[in-house]
């Protein structure tokens, strides 16, 4: 299914909307610089009123490196749409159009965007980590960040205190966990596959 098909009129008015290879939804290619404007044409010209997602994909060593993924939802005609935009890189910061104003919810979820992916939405004037905390130097789902987390010190001397110690990795270490495989269901707690910040401890009796 192609622009053309599945929304007609949609690539008269921006050429350079491209398709997209999809396994699911119709998907296309938006370029940064008409973002906001064909985004606003979809919501007002072809009913896709719900944005449901936000996120990004860090293609590491290909340029640009990161695109911007959004999913949106027409509620009246039940169909869904993938949208990817490849970020533009200014001073070694990948950047793209925030869409908060076509969108208001698209708030939280650039910020998590940003937050993980070190994304800047410009324009959405409220761009504050949403889950790390402000001042965190890292960003957990970019490629080089690796599976165990980073030695990182807490901002917070109880949280600090808790864990018994003053530097803790973050996000928290460990996961995908998977279970044990057996013919009965284990009531032994699943195994983290990365268990790297367990060497040289000594691991507890199961």
């Amino acid at each position: 299914m192609t622009t053309a098909d599945f929304l007609p009129g949609l690539s008269a008015q921006f050429p350079e909307i491209t398709d997209r290879p999809s396994l699911d939804w119709p998907a296309f290619n938006i370029p940064a610089p008409i973002l906001v404007a064909a985004m606003t044409h979809l919501r007002d010209a072809h009913g896709f009123d719900m944005l449901v997602d936000v996120t990004a994909v860090d293609w590491e060593h290909e340029t640009p490196r990161f695109s911007s993924v959004y999913h949106l939802l027409s509620t009246s005609k039940h169909v869904y749409l993938r949208v990817v935009t490849a970020c533009e890189e200014v001073d070694d910061t990948p950047r793209v159009p925030s869409l908060v104003s076509v969108w208001p919810a698209a708030g939280w979820h650039e910020r998590e965007t940003y937050d993980m992916f070190g994304i800047i939405f410009e324009g959405h004037g409220d761009l504050r980590r949403i889950l790390m905390w402000e001042g965190y130097p890292h960003f957990p789902l970019r490629k080089e960040f690796p599976l165990a987390g980073i030695e990182t010190e807490l901002p917070d001397s109880e949280v600090a205190e808790e864990t018994g110690a003053k530097v803790k990795s973050a996000p928290m270490m460990g996961g995908p966990f998977v279970a044990p495989q057996a013919n009965v269901m284990s009531r032994r707690e699943p195994r983290a596959r990365d268990e790297s910040w367990t060497e040289g401890q000594e691991k507890p009796q199961r």
